[in-house]
């Protein structure tokens, strides 16, 4: 497999990223929580599955009120995972396999247990009370509907102690920040310069266009708008030449270019893509492909200034609101359980892959193969490598956040604590429990969608047009079949998927010759003649091909 090279700024475009929360990865010190030193443990299994870059969702100090993203202090790492020491002993062992680190992010908020919070409400005097927002004057300051509508009233809540209203976009123990303060800015980057000399390779940015929204009484806005972005990526850059930033700004399709930096390309790296995760996981789910089609009509062209990060499914609810209206009351009801309990926030459902595609492994890795096939960089969240399902006991987005399943051994092999002193329960029943879904089962199994993932991996960073190729539709009938093409000087990367649950058949041109061809990966049978391909594909099945124009063999891994 191939490894990105440090010191190279451009590494992310050809890199798979993996997502993953240190509490529930791996428990070493077995007190039922996932540490650092159990994560080093498995560094193993990811660099053998093939990944490039870990993105760690928070592992900071913090009251865990919302899964970490209460920061209570930026600057240290929550005793229950681990120490600094042990992080930087994990940075340094990922590293060494040629695996990136990338750290959460979360500058829009912190929570209320933070010192910055416990001074600015005890002293209005002091420079951390202007961190925050703050407002005496309730009927005439700015309101808007709150992010998490179904627990929070607004977005203003009142402090006894400041003897006022804060502003807070998300949970009410959630202040937040005031980035458009000077000293807040400065305070942001010295985080930044702190974990970038702990080896880091790069930032996810937390609610990245929440940062953007007016704020406060007087609904006040970043000056600079975007240009505060990209400062926060000049300083990434001027600390560490090859770090970078991805947002997660799930934003209106019109407005997203401009977090790569107003078109000019000095904004962030990467960002996630909302409307393709949407309509992917949609169309794979419906078995059409109409929503493909349309997230590609919607989308801005940002080839020339930074690139989408795709994914099927993250830690959060599966956010439709990007479908249009049709699609999301269907989709709402298509993918919803028995009980309606996965629907959350009147936007979404808190399942995991697998539950939307009812256990199906060849449909999730028809899903993660088109995924892989599409231009971007591509994230894949823990545990969809095996099928994992979500706890729908669990409150909240903590349905999809259960402990990896790595055996069948007591608690999926994830601890050997109690029960009672898990992080949370391993999911023990069922068709998704640890008995049925697990690493150790799936890994001898060359059929095991484990290992069918890990070979999508390898394609992905073998064919390397994929980040920077011109994309292109092929349009075919039936419309459960969806083709695209990718090329780049002499090579041509020819992708067909089927969505159907029966076989289809489709022919299309393709001007390389059959010796001059490789199967890239997937089982779709294909015959090229005459100049065209005709591929005889079995239900959820897909096939990747490379071809010279030219007629001559393209080595995989070359342009």
């Amino acid at each position: 497999m191939a490894r990105t090279r440090h010191g190279d700024p451009d590494w992310y475009r050809d890199a798979v990223v993996y997502s993953l929360d240190v509490k529930t990865f791996n428990d070493a010190d077995r007190d039922g929580w996932g540490d650092f030193q159990g994560l080093t443990e498995r560094l193993g299994y990811l660099d053998t599955l093939g990944v490039d870059c870990l993105w760690l969702r928070p592992f900071f100090p913090s009251p865990l009120e919302d899964n970490g993203y209460d920061v209570a202090d930026y600057y240290g790492v929550d005793s229950r995972v681990g120490t600094l020491g042990d992080f930087v002993d994990f940075v340094e062992a990922a590293h060494s396999r040629g695996i990136r680190v990338l750290c959460d992010m979360v500058f829009n908020h912190t929570s209320d247990q933070h010192r910055w919070f416990q001074r600015a409400r005890e002293d209005a005097g002091s420079k951390y009370h202007d961190y925050y927002l703050w407002t005496s004057h309730l009927e005439s300051a700015h309101k808007r509907g709150n992010i998490f509508p179904e627990y929070e009233d607004g977005v203003w809540s009142y402090d006894d102690r400041a003897g006022k209203h804060y502003f807070h976009q998300f949970y009410g123990f959630q202040p937040d920040l005031n980035v458009s303060n000077p000293a807040v800015q400065q305070e942001i980057r010295n985080v930044l310069e702190f974990w970038l000399d702990l080896g880091v390779d790069g930032f996810r940015v937390d609610a990245a266009h929440p940062m953007m929204m007016p704020k406060g009484h007087n609904a006040t806005t970043l000056d600079e708008g975007i240009g505060f972005f990209r400062r926060m990526r000049s300083w990434v850059e001027e600390a560490k030449s090859d770090a970078i930033l991805i947002a997660e700004a799930d934003e209106e399709p019109e407005h997203l270019d401009r977090y790569f930096g107003e078109g000019e390309g000095e904004g962030f790296d990467l960002m996630f893509n909302f409307v393709l995760n949407a309509h992917l996981t949609y169309a794979v789910g419906v078995k059409d492909t109409w929503p493909l089609y349309r997230s590609f009509e919607v989308l801005p062209d940002v080839s020339d200034v930074g690139q989408w990060a795709n994914f099927l499914r993250n830690h959060d609810e599966w956010n439709l609101l990007k479908l249009p209206w049709d699609a999301f009351s269907h989709a709402r009801e298509f993918f919803g359980d028995d009980d309606g309990d996965s629907w959350i926030f009147g936007r979404g459902h808190r399942l995991r892959l697998a539950d939307l595609y009812i256990g199906d492994h060849d449909r999730i890795a028809c899903a993660h193969s088109l995924m892989f096939a599409l231009p971007g960089t591509p994230v894949v969240l823990s545990g969809d490598e095996i099928g994992m399902g979500a706890d729908l006991d669990l409150p909240e987005r903590e349905s999809v956040r259960t402990p990896m399943q790595w055996s069948n051994n007591e608690h999926g092999g994830f601890s050997t604590a109690s029960e009672a002193d898990l992080y949370h329960p391993v999911i023990d029943e069922g068709q998704y429990g640890y008995q049925e879904v697990n690493v150790a089962d799936q890994r001898p199994d060359p059929d095991s969608l484990l290992n069918r993932i890990s070979r999508l991996i390898d394609a992905r960073t073998l064919c390397t047009e994929l980040s920077t190729g011109e994309f292109s539709i092929v349009d075919v009938e039936p419309k459960e079949v969806w083709v695209h093409r990718i090329d780049q000087g002499r090579t041509a990367l020819l992708t067909a998927h089927n969505l159907a649950a029966e076989p289809r058949t489709v022919t299309v041109d393709f001007d390389a010759p059959a010796d001059a061809t490789t199967r890239v990966v997937g089982g779709g049978d294909f015959t090229i003649e005459d100049g065209r391909v005709t591929f005889e594909m079995d239900a959820t099945d897909y096939v990747w091909l490379r071809g010279d124009t030219r007629g001559e063999r393209v080595p995989l891994g070359s342009p």
